[in-house]
């Protein structure tokens, strides 16, 4: 794991490669209490038996499941032990090329991109892509922003 304990220790990774997560695996049972957080109860993604004839051959996982495991999956990769607070300041951009079929495992490889120096600290973007063991494509490309404070 990658440790930030400065600022200046950010800056200086700009376009650097962060690492890899571990393997995930998709179950339905997480797939089940996202949509009951989301009220997201889409076929798709809860009705196994309506899905095998579906277009996928099965349920597969939300495209906002997937997003939203960047902090977790992020957080075998690198840690910002920076002192000053930490601020999630948004999504430049989120494509979900390719679904994520419910049994499949997935991981996240993070790439630090440009690092801007703000009146408070740092402005961080981060490129994260998700892949899908075995997969053609990503199942989520994301870039992230956070402001670092000093």
């Amino acid at each position: 794991m990658r440790v930030f304990s400065t600022l200046d220790e950010v800056a200086a990774a700009a376009g650097s490669e962060l690492g890899t997560s571990e393997w995930v695996t998709i179950d339905q049972e997480r797939v089940n209490k996202f949509a009951d957080a989301t009220g997201d109860h889409q076929w798709i993604h809860v009705d196994v038996d309506r899905a095998k004839t579906g277009p996928f051959g099965g349920t597969i996982a939300h495209g906002y499941l997937t997003l939203s495991l960047i902090p977790w999956l992020g957080s075998q990769i690198f840690k910002l032990a920076t002192p000053g607070a930490k601020l999630n300041y948004g999504l430049n951009k989120v494509r979900f090329a390719a679904p994520v079929p419910v049994g499949s495992e997935i991981r996240l490889s993070v790439k630090l991109g440009d690092v801007e120096t703000t009146g408070t600290g740092l402005r961080a973007t981060f490129q994260h892509t998700i892949e899908i063991e075995g997969g053609d494509k990503p199942a989520c490309v994301a870039e992230t922003v956070v402001l670092l404070m000093a």
